[in-house]
């Protein structure tokens, strides 16, 4: 990913995604106006944050990379695999999904972010536009597969078309589990090698950056960049719900044609 910085608003892009007729990005935490624990560019009011600080942040957020906050599609994340086709009007917080996509231009989908991962996905093709919230339940249930069928159904799309990008979220080597979160994403990854990551003496770890792509290639993506970001080692850029505790602020992602 490339790194971007304007009035200490710092955010990311994939190097592998379309230069025009698309924006978007994932910011990191600095730049807005929240107190801590959720200094500063907090998105999100669920942990306890400020309508008021929240609209400030991504009002910030949004004008720093030309975008309007009053056009975005937003959902209640739930960590599950419904994905809202946006179309003419766009949703808001009241409507439960962790995926949205659309074929409109001016519509910017926006999603929050401490730990899951933001997997964001472009057709230059059809000029479709997906992204999707997946945490360890919402990837073994199968948000990819759902964001991809939703842009297949509704717009065409032939997933060998899409770009897709698995951004900032929590590595590897910080994501432990329990035997319980082992048992699903064997079950729903049968032959996929090296997702758990088991070590003598130690609780087996969860690749979610792997887990991902892998759920991308069965769709059919052969076009994945993984940032490789670690939102636990890098709380100085990024929330982290693990490293930091429930008491913590949210990053956003957005994508918009243009």
């Amino acid at each position: 990913m490339l790194k971007h910085s304007n009035n200490n608003v710092t955010w990311f892009t994939f190097e592998s995604f379309p230069t025009t007729g698309l924006t978007h990005g994932v910011f990191g935490r600095t730049g807005g106006v929240s107190p801590d624990p959720y200094g500063s560019l907090n998105m999100s009011v669920s942990t306890g944050d400020s309508a008021e600080n929240v609209r400030a942040n991504r009002r910030r957020a949004f004008e720093t990379v030309g975008l309007a906050p009053d056009t975005m599609a937003t959902a209640w994340q739930v960590h599950g695999i419904d994905t809202i086709v946006v179309n003419a009007n766009p949703c808001d917080w009241d409507t439960k999904a962790d995926a949205l996509v659309t074929n409109q231009v001016g519509m910017p989908l926006w999603l929050r972010f401490a730990d899951c991962v933001p997997i964001l996905m472009v057709d230059p093709i059809k000029k479709a536009i997906g992204i999707a919230h997946a945490g360890w339940r919402g990837t073994v249930a199968g948000v990819v597969r759902t964001t991809i069928e939703s842009m297949t159904r509704e717009y065409g799309t032939n997933p060998a078309d899409l770009i897709a990008g698995i951004g900032p979220s929590i590595g590897p080597q910080h994501f432990e589990v329990g035997a319980e979160v082992v048992a699903e994403v064997e079950a729903a990854f049968p032959n996929a090698d090296a997702l758990v990551i088991r070590a003598d003496g130690k609780k087996p770890h969860v690749d979610l950056w792997k887990t991902n792509a892998y759920a991308l290639r069965q769709a059919g993506v052969t076009q994945i960049e993984v940032a490789e970001l670690s939102t636990y080692g890098n709380t100085e850029l990024f929330f982290s719900h693990r490293a930091q505790g429930p008491t913590t602020g949210r990053f956003g992602a957005v994508i918009a044609l243009t």
